[in-house]
């Protein structure tokens, strides 16, 4: 593919939906736990569900296992206990996700790695772009941001999608007070807002390996096979001329958050050379914490 060459993606099985999976009745089973039990009580009670997206959800079990067994090289076997792990892990980050801002924060630990060049971007005074991805749990950076003063500075772009009845009940204890959100929206209005945030001197932090169907992508090798990215991340940070950051918030043993920030250097309009090392630096990531992979579909569009 020549550079900055985009693709256009249709609806298929390689396209995410946005929307995640999950009914109010569960959540609320959750929060009553979390609430009377603890925490790790709520992580228990994650292993009740996991049977049955591992058994009965085929599509999302077979993008995990052809992650574990073809892209990280895992034997039939481990990669089977695997998926079972990386569910399990998933679910803890969304317990962490309600359990932190209804009142159990003092139960977790955080690590800022590469704080300074947050700061740094803070102090240029020139706004910047911060590039996330779906590993991790990087919803919490809004409190690590909080913790620093960071979150006045800060809008992060989300898509918002669920179902309207599961964040009507989750909106009650997961405010998003802290820190500004940028919603995804199809009419592609959200460029707009973003191209403000930037013009304010704001911090923006975007995912770069999700889309949307109908979205321009562009492709990058990723664990040893190219894979599709959204060309819009990486067109904006090399267009708008501001330091660019990756950033990760990766979950580890003993509720404790290690929040990654990475500089890079950018060539102006170059939004492939800006995706290839951004695919480096994760691949990075997911071979240190290769359950925390969590894009559930056929992410490679490699699976028959």
């Amino acid at each position: 593919m020549a550079k900055n060459q985009a693709t256009t993606t249709t609806e298929n099985s390689t396209t995410w939906t946005g929307k995640s999976r999950g009914t109010v009745t569960g959540f609320r089973i959750f929060v009553f736990f979390i609430r009377n039990f603890g925490v790790s009580a709520a992580y228990a009670l994650m292993h009740v569900p996991i049977p049955y997206f591992s058994l009965v959800v085929r599509n999302n079990a077979k993008a995990l296992h052809y992650y574990f067994r073809k892209r990280l090289g895992y034997s039939w076997f481990k990669s089977s206990i695997a998926i079972y792990k990386n569910y399990y892990v998933f679910g803890q980050s969304l317990v962490d996700k309600i359990a932190i801002p209804i009142g159990k924060g003092d139960q977790y630990t955080y690590e800022f790695d590469g704080e300074e060049h947050i700061t740094e971007m803070l102090e240029l005074g020139e706004g910047g772009i911060l590039i996330s991805a779906h590993v991790g749990n990087f919803e919490l950076a809004q409190y690590f941001f909080k913790k620093r003063n960071f979150d006045t500075a800060i809008s992060i772009v989300i898509t918002d999608q669920d179902h309207e009845d599961i964040k009507e009940y989750l909106g009650q204890f997961t405010k998003r007070d802290h820190v500004n959100f940028i919603i995804v929206k199809e009419d592609m209005a959200h460029i707009f807002e973003i191209s403000a945030a930037i013009a304010q001197n704001r911090i923006v932090c975007i995912s770069g390996d999700r889309f949307l169907n109908k979205a321009k992508t562009l492709e990058a090798e990723l664990l040893g096979k190219k894979a599709k990215f959204p060309i819009g991340p990486f067109q904006i940070a090399t267009r708008l001329q501001v330091p660019v950051l990756f950033v990760y918030a990766m979950r580890e043993p003993k509720r404790h958050y290690h929040l990654y920030a990475r500089k890079v250097k950018i060539e102006r309009r170059d939004a492939q050379d800006l995706l290839n090392k951004f695919a480096a630096h994760l691949e990075l990531v997911v071979k240190k914490y290769p359950l925390q992979w969590f894009n559930f579909y056929d992410f490679w569009g490699d699976i028959d």
